[in-house]
């Protein structure tokens, strides 16, 4: 989701011989960023608001596609045709689906954008949705309401999730270490036989996510995004055999990737930022007609034990 061509980069890649500007300094290039209404942030589950917030309904998703994945420098995308739309979930508006991309930590160590309670996860997907009516993401971030974006954290997990095999057989093709550096950044490949719905947690368990008002999470860091991210999480293995023979973690793959520089490629997120006392909602309210008091104990219930 670059929307400015800047020397901006992640904090792992600040050094005395890098000049690019990590997250503290992208104020500087871009305003947007030090803005009150920055991405991403801490959710405190006791602190949010629940609210009767509807179901997603997910067209396209469960269609299989064949695109391009790219290392763009800053982090591994696909772009989508736009074919998938999401109506419902408190959104007043259709959004189609234009982008997939990541945020990581090393290794499978701690790398989500959003954290839960302070606890950051290994990885975080992001799907890029747009407002039908405009044509691109740099269009969409001129409505304050232009961009939805659903988020997604994943967990480790014993098991290889062999839905994801496409995506980390491509990794090794899109960043292999013997390759000169100016040949890191744009270096792609094709990835056939996905569909989003794949990608995704069962359909029951998107019921439950949580909504607030802000950012893009890199620069220009556009106040214009809608924000769900999911409680239910993807489970990622640290066992995965590719196409070439070789085991590689899926969690740890995306490690393996490289910066432009040709370092590796890791703890590709922003910070949290202050929440400057927007509201964030849960969608897990009940308007069911019993008395409140039942309502609010299984509310309780029902939150802290999943």
């Amino acid at each position: 989701m670059d929307t400015i061509a800047v020397d901006w980069c992640y904090k792992s890649q600040v050094s005395c011989d890098c000049n690019c500007k990590g997250p503290d300094e992208w104020k500087d290039i871009a305003p947007a960023c030090s803005g009150q209404s920055q991405s991403p942030i801490n959710i405190v589950t006791q602190k949010v608001n629940k609210n009767n917030l509807n179901p997603f309904k997910f067209h396209g998703y469960q269609h299989t596609f064949y695109s391009i994945i790219t290392n763009n420098g800053h982090t591994v995308k696909v772009n989508l045709s736009g074919d998938a739309i999401i109506e419902g979930g408190g959104l007043k508006d259709k959004y189609k689906a234009v982008e997939i991309h990541f945020h990581w930590g090393k290794n499978g160590g701690p790398g989500s954008e959003h954290t839960i309670d302070g606890e950051q996860y290994p990885m975080e997907m992001h799907i890029v949705h747009i407002k039908e009516t405009y044509s691109s993401v740099e269009d969409a971030i001129k409505d304050q309401t232009g961009v939805a974006v659903l988020g997604f954290l994943y967990q480790e997990s014993d098991n290889a999730n062999k839905k994801y095999e496409s995506i980390i057989n491509a990794l090794p093709q899109i960043s292999l270490p013997e390759r000169t550096k100016s040949k890191f950044k744009g270096n792609k490949t094709t990835i056939e036989s996905v569909s989003l719905e794949m990608l995704l947690p069962p359909q029951d368990l998107l019921k439950h996510y949580f909504r607030y008002s802000g950012s893009l999470t890199t620069p220009d860091c556009a106040e214009s995004v809608i924000w769900t991210v999911f409680e239910s999480t993807i489970p990622l293995s640290q066992q995965q055999v590719t196409d070439f023979g070789a085991f590689i973690p899926q969690l740890s793959a995306f490690s393996a990737l490289r910066f432009e520089n040709g370092t590796a490629m890791t703890d590709t997120f922003r910070p949290v930022q202050p929440r400057n006392g927007r509201e964030v909602t849960y969608s897990g309210s009940n308007t069911a007609s019993v008395s409140t008091v039942l309502v609010v104990g299984t509310l309780i219930v029902t939150f802290l034990t999943l």
